[in-house]
């Protein structure tokens, strides 16, 4: 059974900084892309960012600049280090990840339960 379990979440002064953790275990053979996705009340589920296994990086225009996503491929973890953040980013924060469970099975696509992230003053 795999699992994303994140981690970071709470609240946060418009300005400040906040990090959100994510790791992913259980029985797996490999990883691919990990990301962030984040849904505010009434609004559709968005990506926030995404890394590939091998490094690239992807960035909602919103965050370009004041987020940054990193990955630990030994730890099979992503982060999200949230810097400068804005009321409009108040959010649930979604870790996603691309995990293929057999070397025969293709990719299947995981999610974490998500954290709050509230930026209010």
């Amino acid at each position: 059974q795999v699992q994303l379990v994140e981690s970071g979440g709470g609240l946060v002064q418009p300005g400040g900084s906040l990090r959100l953790s994510c790791a992913a275990s259980g029985s797996f053979v490999s990883i691919n892309t990990m990301g962030w996705y984040r849904q505010a009340p009434g609004k559709q589920r968005e990506l926030v960012a995404a890394v590939t296994s091998g490094g690239s990086t992807n960035y909602a225009d919103s965050v370009k600049g004041r987020f940054t996503i990193s990955r630990d491929n030994a730890k099979n973890t992503v982060s999200l280090q949230m810097n400068s953040p804005k009321p409009e980013d108040t959010a649930v924060y979604y870790c996603n990840a691309a995990i293929r469970t057999y070397s025969w099975r293709a990719y299947d696509y995981y999610w974490g339960q998500g954290t709050q992230v509230t930026v209010s003053s």
